[in-house]
């Protein structure tokens, strides 16, 4: 019942103070402290000032809350105990190489020699001939083509 009355007292004094400033002619900031002044009114007729009441003088609703803190700090506990210690490392080490032996496509990297399009063998695949380029900039792609070559492209 307290807790209403401040709020409604609240909202009064602040319709009070933008109607002084709609006095003095400045109707937007009037317009934006009347606003401002309703919202606890409108708490109080939404019932939510009234849960908030219940729920701060509520020894169950802290037990909830203690317990909800000490869930959530037991949880954070525990992870930083296992980045430490490296438990479940082993896990993740072995899920990650896993997932490196096994391709998703393995053959999608490999070109394709198979029928062409019409159903015909399709002609082996010769290598371009490529000019060399004299100078430092055939160093250049001659170390490009050297990690391209070890990474299968």
């Amino acid at each position: 019942m307290i807790a209403e009355t401040i709020c409604a007292a609240a909202s009064v004094a602040g319709l009070g103070v933008a109607g002084i400033t709609a006095y003095r002619k400045r109707f937007l900031a009037a317009a934006r402290i009347a606003a401002y002044a309703l919202v606890p009114l409108g708490l109080v007729l939404t019932g939510a000032v009234q849960w908030v009441v219940d729920t701060a003088f509520s020894p169950t609703a802290w037990i909830g809350f203690g317990l909800l803190g000490g869930a959530w700090a037991l949880f954070m506990t525990t992870r930083a105990v296992e980045r430490r210690s490296g438990v479940g490392r082993k896990e993740r080490k072995a899920a990650a190489k896993a997932a490196r032996r096994e391709a998703v496509a393995p053959a999608a990297s490999a070109p394709s020699l198979g029928r062409g399009a019409r159903g015909g063998a399709a002609a082996p695949a010769e290598p371009a001939a490529r000019p060399k380029a004299s100078g430092g900039a055939g160093d250049d792609f001659s170390d490009i083509e050297a990690i391209l070559k070890k990474h299968g492209i």
